[in-house]
């Protein structure tokens, strides 16, 4: 005869207060994950009874019900017929729902979110210079010679860029750093492909040459600075097309004259120009450099 099986029910129960907002289902859902972030309750931990929740919270069923299923749903609480509610033994997935969620609803700017990606995906170029495996790294270089081929074509180079990206945060061994990054990269899509202009190409694949090189080198430090420089750059090239976006909109129309003072344009820093980022002040683009052999 099987032994009955033995709950893992901590006396928590002591913990809880009677709720007293307008929103008691919000009110429970927050306790609830007051005491996840204490460490009171543990993953796996399975919590009372609906009963005695309703007791300890002084609320209906329907309002603790409300609060449980929001939690599930969100991937903080496993709710099994027969088994109760517990605390999910894996909060991976109630971390990238919310992040997810804030990405989403609060339209980050996206010079803020490159200036995130510059911090995070430096750490995961180091790590994989450090302690990347031989096939990650292989894989690496052979998206990087798919980018070469693809030079021309907008659209496979942005989806091998994207893809580049999300291969070496995965290869730097850090489940966090992955989830983050491509979380936030996948806000960037549409953005940086807008970037992707043809005499910016061959710079971005020179950049991500480099970080390649650095990795291959096993050199921390070096791969980490080639991806500062490459996101740099992607940040200075957003700034300079949202220039010449705000300089188009305040174009005087043909024949409205103004005096020459107004209609000087706005100076485009020489480095930009000479790299190909930014277009020169007559409007003519400067020639791309070539490929590397």
């Amino acid at each position: 005869m099987a032994s009955p099986r033995v709950s893992r029910v901590q006396p928590i129960e002591p913990q809880f207060r009677r709720v007293n907002k307008v929103s008691i289902s919000e009110d429970i859902a927050q306790q609830i994950l007051d005491l996840i972030s204490s460490g009171n309750l543990v993953p796996g931990q399975r919590l009372p009874s609906e009963r005695e929740l309703c007791k300890n919270f002084g609320a209906a069923r329907s309002s603790l019900r409300e609060a449980l299923r929001g939690l599930s749903m969100i991937g903080v609480l496993t709710a099994r017929v027969g088994e109760g509610t517990s605390v999910a033994a894996d909060g991976g997935k109630f971390l990238g729902k919310i992040m997810e969620w804030r990405l989403i609803t609060e339209k980050h700017d996206i010079e803020n979110l490159l200036e995130v990606r510059i911090a995070l995906e430096g750490i995961a170029a180091a790590n994989v210079a450090r302690d990347g495996s031989e096939p990650d790294i292989a894989r690496l270089a052979t998206l990087l010679g798919k980018m070469k081929s693809a030079v021309k074509d907008k659209k496979q180079f942005a989806a091998l860029d994207l893809e580049f990206h999300v291969t070496l945060a995965k290869a730097s061994g850090n489940s966090l750093l992955f989830d983050l990054i491509s979380m936030i990269r996948n806000q960037l899509v549409t953005a940086l492909e807008k970037l992707l202009l043809p005499q910016v190409r061959p710079l971005t694949y020179k950049e991500h040459a480099a970080i390649v090189e650095a990795i291959q080198h096993r050199d921390p430090d070096r791969a980490r600075d080639a991806m500062h420089t490459h996101l740099q750059s992607s940040l200075a090239r957003h700034r300079a097309t949202m220039g010449e976006k705000i300089a188009t909109k305040t174009m005087v129309p043909v024949g409205v004259k103004k005096p020459s003072s107004r209609l000087k344009a706005k100076s485009v820093p020489a480095a930009l120009v000479e790299k190909g980022i930014a277009a020169s002040p007559a409007g003519m683009q400067t020639a791309p450099e070539a490929l590397p052999d």
